[in-house]
């Protein structure tokens, strides 16, 4: 292309000068890696990495390993609903990722500052060289999905996953605002464009269930946005609870996220 600065990781253009060595990270040795998955959203707010640490969990408990590569490096999350601190560790070749107690290998920028409330202030460049590191220099070991927790829009990051990362497909969360579901669709458009297939989307706060009568309560509004919903979260309170402790394994609502668990079952 006429304007082309031959910086192919930090391009959306698929033009034929693009070369497949300049955009996809190595694997490395240790590390065997069956299903990559990307949780994206158009926007913050809605629950991305919530829904990521679910599904972990969910297909922790149908019998698969798991792993979450915590792609959000501004505003990592993933760590604390897992209960994990502290710095990870290396073994002199390879960062050894932390395991959560049911067997859940996670990496994430928090586990590598010296205090989880240091800001990351980082330009783009910076970001995507680690997120190079997170997937070349971690002893990952056999895993059957990661899934790959994005900072919201379709920034630099998301665009660096989508290049550099083998990704088997995106997972979509919303919830049911006009507004939102409007910039779910940039997500569409953008996963098209890197020709990334869309596995489902999963709607956050898609209801509230009277714990008295058990009827339910569209408090943000029903779906009726143009596009089918996977799989429906609802509010609860309960969930937002053991999240801030820690305790994300200890709670069932990955229940909740069954239709998009068959779907990843058959990749």
């Amino acid at each position: 292309m006429p304007s082309c600065n031959h910086d192919c990781g930090h391009c959306a253009s698929n033009c034929g000068e693009r070369t497949a060595e300049s955009l996809m990270f190595e694997n490395n040795p240790v590390s065997s890696v069956k299903n990559v998955i990307g949780i994206v959203s158009g926007k913050g707010g809605v629950g991305k990495s919530l829904v990521t640490g679910l599904l972990a969990c969910e297909m922790n408990r149908r019998g698969f390993k798991t792993a979450v590569l915590d792609a959000d490096i501004t505003g990592p999350s993933i760590p604390k609903m897992f209960g994990i601190k502290g710095a990870v560790l290396s073994d002199g070749h390879y960062i050894q990722p932390a395991v959560s107690k049911n067997g859940t290998k996670i990496i994430s920028m928090n586990l590598c500052l010296p205090d989880e409330t240091q800001p990351v202030v980082w330009r783009g460049p910076v970001l995507g060289g680690v997120l190079k590191q997170f997937w070349e220099e971690v002893e990952w070991g056999r895993v059957d999905f990661m899934f790959v927790d994005m900072p919201p829009g379709t920034g630099d990051v998301p665009l660096t996953v989508f290049q550099s990362l083998p990704l088997k497909g995106i997972i979509i969360v919303t919830t049911p605002q006009e507004l939102v579901s409007m910039i779910v669709r940039k997500a569409f458009n953008m996963a098209d464009i890197m020709n990334i297939p869309v596995l489902g989307i999963a709607e956050n706060m898609a209801y509230f269930e009277c714990p008295d009568c058990g009827k339910r309560h569209y408090i943000f509004g029903k779906n009726e946005k143009g596009y089918d919903i996977t799989s429906e979260l609802p509010i609860m309170p309960e969930l937002a609870g053991l999240c801030d402790k820690g305790l994300i394994e200890d709670s069932d609502a990955g229940k909740y996220l069954g239709g998009l668990a068959e779907i990843l079952e058959k990749l």
